[in-house]
């Protein structure tokens, strides 16, 4: 998943008698010390003890005094690693592999930028004709469940998420690299939109492929929130895509912003690669299931658990909220474009650096989440960020109706700072339902549970699309006359408040599941941390006990 801080340290504490934190006492000093049996204390399943050959040690006596033990530390230090994922197998290889991989996909944007200007100003493509390509292009999205059916189901050599990343790569390199390399894949719209598709059907696989990984490898390791780090690596790409893509297109024709993006997609297929799932400590099919099941029973079996996983109340009714919020909004996405562009005759990197603005923002909002709201119930959260999506967009209508003008704000100043902040808590919106999913996702069906929630968010934005294509040619608007663009955005503002109508459907607080599970887990750590004083010999090793231990 992925953009967390790994790290490799041993949970073995090595006992040295250089090290400074050690006390060496001859024998005649701890005769006041009565060492306790290590029967008498309940035996640990971790600790191995072999009566027939007991250990010598090269000192008298060893003795670890309590006064360089700091509890507060080691607890800080404990939960500090246990919460962004240190010591875990392959932690490194996750690090590099989902974090590079999703800061690719926020990178997107880079040649994304490029496509839209070229369609605009080179093609000369109407503004909902541009904004009907961009929807259409995204029907590959919508067969996200079946991508992420076969990714559970289907192993390749032993694997079945990272050869799945290596396909859509490839398939991303293939696109980009033919509109990049092949002048009539730019000019010919039939090849151009084949391009598209193609892109964004390896995008799709990869990105699937991806959110399955970092789903099963939290819930194996019992990390919970690397969704959060995922929106992190996106802002991260999303924010250097946008200020380089406003650069080059000052600079360079779109056809090199297509070549830097594919070259970038050969070095991450190049090193997706080099990367066995194996190293990850991820579960491999047994012999015994290779032998004895089928594809196709398998793939049944996956649609099965999906269907089980999708009857769950606290599954159900989040997702359709969530879906629900995005399509009944029409989205004028295209048009505004192309107001800014042909009307108001913004420069190209105005428009890359307010998307940066916003990636920045989303970003803050992110980290932010990240230490402090996740324990706001997420009621109150999601409510307070639709209120605020609504009001963003009425910041169209001020730059539409030029109010900045008359307030003194110059347009490329305005739209530089506020243009991109709806699409910015719009994608802020997803984290917590991105987040709440992938706790309650049964295990085995990650791979189908997390696609089936990006397909629906896709399909929704597709529908979102076509309703706002819709409303521009319901009430005229065109690339000559933008008269009615502030009817529509007045229209997209009163949509956007309807879902806060049926709010009731989120949760409160955590379902039961969850809290079961974080339950668990405490029982489970209090177990494993015995108190008191545990003798091998004459190594005597003091541990603090704790306070909450105490009471009991």
């Amino acid at each position: 998943m992925f953009p967390l801080s790994f790290a490799g340290q041993s949970p073995v504490t090595k006992l040295s008698p250089d090290d400074p934190k050690i006390q060496i006492f001859p024998s005649n000093k701890l005769s006041h010390l009565k060492p306790v049996p290590c029967s008498l204390h309940k035996k640990n399943p971790n600790t191995i003890n072999n009566p027939s050959k007991p250990k010598t040690y090269p000192f008298s006596s060893i003795l670890i005094a309590p006064d360089h033990v700091s509890p507060k530390k080691g607890k800080i230090s404990r939960g500090y690693e246990e919460r962004r994922g240190f010591g875990h197998l392959g932690s490194q290889q996750m690090l590099a592999l989902c974090g590079f991989g999703y800061w690719m996909q926020g990178f997107r944007c880079f040649p994304w930028l490029a496509l839209n200007f070229h369609m605009a100003h080179n093609l000369n493509l109407h503004s909902s004709t541009l904004q009907l390509l961009q929807n259409c292009g995204n029907f590959p999205m919508v067969a996200k469940p079946l991508y992420g059916i076969l990714s559970d189901a289907l192993y390749t050599g032993g694997a079945h998420r990272i050869p799945y990343i290596l396909v859509g790569v490839f398939l991303q390199v293939l696109a980009w690299g033919a509109l990049a390399l092949i002048p009539v894949a730019r000019e010919a719209l039939g090849i151009l939109m084949a391009c598209i598709l193609i892109s964004n059907l390896g995008a799709s696989i990869t990105e699937i492929a991806k959110d399955a990984l970092v789903a099963e490898y939290g819930q194996k390791n019992r990390i919970g929130g690397l969704q959060s780090y995922q929106f992190m690596a996106l802002a991260v790409g999303g924010i250097l895509g946008n200020l380089l893509g406003g650069c080059f297109l000052q600079k360079t024709p779109p056809k090199t912003m297509f070549l830097v993006f594919s070259v970038l997609l050969s070095l991450q297929l190049a090193f997706s690669s080099t990367v066995r799932e194996k190293s990850l400590g991820l579960s491999e099919p047994s012999d015994h299931n290779l032998v004895k099941k089928s594809i196709w029973e398998n793939i049944t079996k996956q649609i099965s658990d999906l269907k089980t996983a999708l009857n769950d109340d606290n599954i159900s009714c989040p997702l359709t909220w969530v879906v629900a919020s995005i399509a009944t909004v029409p989205v004028l996405s295209g048009s505004i474009f192309c107001y800014q562009t042909q009307c108001l005759h913004l420069d190209p990197s105005i428009v890359g650096m307010s998307r940066l603005i916003g990636q920045l923002i989303l970003l803050s909002m992110t980290i932010i989440y990240d230490r402090f709201w996740k324990e706001v119930p997420m009621r109150k959260l999601v409510s307070a960020v639709q209120f605020l999506y609504a009001c963003s967009l009425l910041l169209d209508l001020v730059l539409a109706r030029q109010i900045n003008l008359k307030l003194g704000i110059p347009n490329e100043v305005f739209a530089c700072c506020f243009s991109g902040l709806a699409e910015t808590l719009a994608q802020f919106k997803l984290l917590p339902f991105s987040m709440l999913l992938a706790s309650l996702c049964p295990q085995g069906c990650e791979g189908s549970l997390t696609s089936f929630l990006a397909s629906s968010l896709c399909l929704s934005s597709i529908v979102s699309g076509f309703l706002g294509v819709g409303l521009a040619s319901l009430i005229g608007i065109t690339s000559g006359n933008y008269s009615s663009l502030p009817v529509g955005i007045l229209i997209q503002f009163l949509a956007a408040l309807l879902p806060l109508g049926w709010i009731h459907r989120l949760p409160m607080s955590k379902p039961i599941v969850e809290k079961e599970r974080r339950r668990g887990m405490s029982k489970r750590t209090r177990k494993n941390r015995r108190v008191g004083r545990v003798v091998f010999g004459s190594i005597y090793v003091y541990h603090r006990e704790r306070e909450s231990d105490s009471r009991r």
